[in-house]
């Protein structure tokens, strides 16, 4: 029985459904179609985390961002220079502050 998933997969998927006898039908996406399909990975995550709220799920967000970094040639330094910046303009999120009305 084959199943549709048209999404973006780690690196050696591929090999471990070989592995297990699967037979992967794969292509190698285009920056266009790689951009796409890491925001839609991202939302995948982000959802998976929500549900499960574990360290696994966390690690994979994590995966995610930092091949965006890769694919939109993103400067970690710079990145981390404006959330230092937004982080004394506006603060962080430690206080727990819900803002109910303005």
């Amino acid at each position: 029985m084959h199943m549709k998933y048209d999404k973006l997969v780690r690196d050696k998927i591929p090999e471990i459904i070989k592995s297990k006898g699967g037979l992967p039908i794969t292509h190698i996406a285009n920056d266009t179609e790689y951009w796409q399909k890491l925001k839609e990975k991202l939302q995948e995550e982000v959802s998976e985390f929500i549900e499960a709220q574990n360290i696994e799920e966390m690690a994979d967000i994590l995966e995610v961002v930092d091949a965006i970094f890769i694919c939109k040639k993103f400067d970690r330094h710079q990145v981390e220079n404006v959330k230092a910046k937004k982080a004394e303009e506006r603060g962080k999120f430690n206080k727990k502050i819900i803002l109910e009305e303005s």
